[in-house]
């Protein structure tokens, strides 16, 4: 057993954790970065990064079974799924090697193992080796991130009830599978496996899809997978399942009966606290595994932070790195604004893709604003014509003076071609606080996806440019 001091031990190396130990690498820290998998964490090896390559894999088959609308004559495309999966390892290889040598490069030092913090506010860090070391740190993060959910009577067994690990390891395409939770991920994986000929069926309690975002773009997006053949379900939930010989019936809470291949199980996360045992310290855990903080990341014991996944704040990479950010300034003393997770942005890449940030329709009228709305729709726009890309939308939503004039944009929302890429400048506005009128004067270059956001504008400012 050994024992070593640092200015700030980090437990988890997934984006919030190594964002945290690279920030504060870059403040001249001494750091330690403890991970007992791979640097990455779920969202490189096991979530964001594979899902989308694999969705990109989808746009391609989608476009090449389109080339003949552009006069490009081919024979039909054929799916090699297992292909597929080699070129998303490659990405995801290469991107675990960048970061591997990016941490490698600093002031940091790994530790391969498990970490968990002890009653004397030490780390014992159980090493891959069996080694056990002792750390000290003057700040210890928390960033253990999370593990999927998992639902009762659907236990995961890798071949007929899939988690998400699975889907993103598979080499061959299902003929049938129902999707249980249409959010985020539910909705990545049926478009993923529709694109590729999978007959997809979604099953979502919530009465719409995509429950967090605005009512009219989950709207817009049942619709489009109607069109594709993916069959939606909402307000229902699974409650069991009998195995056939290569099928099994799913029985569904109204009474519906579903044969499928696969099951696959996309009901969320939940925190990763387990080998933190916490139990054993006095750091404060909500009653759903969460960690508690304060508005900088602050556990309840001086000192100690958590970051990411595990603590209640929104499960999205980016959301991590800017906790790293906000962490690393309190610790150093440098003034920062607490992070507004109201007008963060969110980004799901199904097909169409869906993009908001900002108060939705229903929100910002439950929050008490006067709101104003604007939608324009990408059916007259002249890229994604273009593209042959032309279903979804942008949504504006505005704060609505005493004048009658639209004041500053509360929420912006999309979905259609490339939505995820389009969302910069509404973001930028949103926390901001930019009036309408100024957003209504931003040039946009044409013809260009980005220029509905400005035709969207135009119109709630009462300049409507092609209205």
């Amino acid at each position: 057993m050994t024992s070593s001091d640092f200015d700030v031990i980090v437990i988890g190396g997934g984006p919030s954790g190594y964002a945290t130990a690279l920030t504060a690498a870059a403040a001249d820290l001494s750091v330690a970065l403890i991970e007992r998998d791979r640097l990455g964490g779920t969202c490189l090896h096991r979530g964001c990064i594979p899902a989308k390559e694999l969705l990109e894999t989808a746009s391609v088959h989608r476009t090449v079974s389109q080339a003949d609308q552009f006069g490009i004559m081919t024979a039909a495309p054929v799916v090699d799924f297992s292909a597929a999966q080699d070129r998303k390892q490659a990405v995801v290889d290469r991107l675990f090697k960048g970061i591997t040598n990016l941490v490698e490069s600093k002031n940091i030092e790994l530790f391969s193992g498990t970490g968990n913090l002890t009653k004397d506010r030490r780390i014992a860090v159980q090493m891959d080796d069996g080694v056990e070391q002792l750390l000290t740190g003057a700040s210890i993060v928390l960033a253990a991130g999370s593990q999927s959910k998992t639902l009762p009577g659907f236990e995961i067994d890798g071949r007929t009830i899939l988690g998400s690990d699975d889907v993103l390891t598979m080499t061959s395409l299902p003929e049938s599978a129902a999707v249980i939770g249409g959010g985020a991920i539910g909705c990545e994986f049926a478009s993923m496996l529709a694109d590729l000929g999978t007959e997809v069926t979604i099953l979502e309690a919530d009465e719409r899809l995509v429950p967090g975002a605005d009512a009219d773009i989950a709207k817009a997006l049942q619709r489009s997978f109607k069109k594709r053949g993916i069959k939606t379900l909402t307000g229902v939930t699974a409650v069991g399942h009998t195995p056939l010989v290569h099928e099994t019936t799913l029985q569904l809470s109204d009474g519906a009966e579903i044969e499928v291949q696969k099951i696959i199980v996309c009901i969320g996360r939940r925190p990763y606290t387990e080998h933190l045992q916490l139990a054993e310290t006095s750091v404060e855990v909500d009653d759903q595994g969460f960690v508690r903080v304060d508005e900088f990341c602050r556990t309840n014991l001086d000192g100690i932070y958590a970051v990411g996944d595990l603590i209640a704040t929104p499960q999205l990479a980016h959301v991590g790195f800017a906790e790293a950010m906000l962490v690393v300034s309190d610790i150093t003393g440098e003034p920062r604004a607490p992070i507004d997770y109201s007008k963060v942005p969110w980004a799901i890449y199904c097909h169409p893709e869906i993009a908001y940030a900002g108060l939705s329709e229903e929100q910002a009228k439950a929050d008490g604003y006067e709101i104003s709305v604007s939608q324009h729709r990408f059916i007259g726009n002249a890229r994604a014509l273009i593209h042959n890309d032309t279903e979804g939308m942008v949504k504006l939503v505005a704060e609505r003076r005493e004048d009658g004039k639209a004041g500053k944009l509360l929420g912006v929302h999309l979905i259609g071609p490339w939505a995820t890429e389009q969302l910069g400048q509404g973001y930028l506005a949103i926390n901001r606080d930019i009036e309408i009128s100024e957003i209504a004067d931003f040039v946009q270059p044409h013809p260009t996806l980005s220029e509905l956001f400005g035709e969207a504008a135009l119109e709630l400012a009462g300049r409507t440019l092609h209205g």
